[in-house]
């Protein structure tokens, strides 16, 4: 994996992409099996690349046509995420010429998250010689981030507790 966008981590176009001509550097992707809804898939993936800085305040995001013909659906699901997407304060519509990134979500320097990036990849490759499968790997990665926002915010049970058996205590080890 790469620091720039790709299409795989949906927030950005592979080559020759119709949203990359139009003039998007975003290109959204659907995980039909995730259960989240179709709308919040695109909001998270513009908020995704606002944070790892692929998108910039005046970047065009696709059109509705853009995104309906590329991913093959109803255009109202295309119009609630950019409505939600102006709701956060995130993008602006601009009649007749398309949707914008209008606001800022907190990042840090492309520097610092290629360290990063190193850093996780590495614990990836250790979690895989441990023998963990990719939904394992997510479920352990998940536990860890909700552990992480309990004890940052003091909220929940907090590290996991409650929670029976190892996992819990990986899940806390890991964060």
């Amino acid at each position: 994996m790469g620091a720039g966008p790709s299409a795989n981590d949906g927030t950005g176009p592979p080559a020759g992409d119709p949203a990359q001509a139009g003039g998007s550097p975003i290109a959204f992707r659907l995980e039909p099996g995730s259960g989240v809804p179709t709308y919040l898939q695109l909001v998270h993936q513009v908020e995704q690349a606002l944070r790892l800085g692929y998108l910039a305040q005046g970047d065009r995001l696709p059109t509705v046509k853009e995104a309906v013909e590329s991913l093959a659906i109803n255009p109202n699901t295309v119009l609630k995420a950019y409505r939600e997407l102006e709701h956060r304060g995130l993008t602006a519509g601009k009649p007749g010429q398309g949707t914008f990134i209008a606001g800022a979500l907190r990042r840090v320097g492309l520097a610092e998250q290629a360290k990063l990036r190193k850093s996780l990849m590495g614990w990836l490759r250790a979690a895989d010689d441990a023998g963990l499968d990719v939904d394992g790997i997510e479920a352990l990665f998940a536990a860890s981030v909700r552990d992480f926002r309990e004890r940052r915010t003091g909220s929940g049970s907090g590290s996991g507790a409650g929670r029976s058996g190892r996992a819990g205590t990986q899940a806390r080890g890991v964060a």
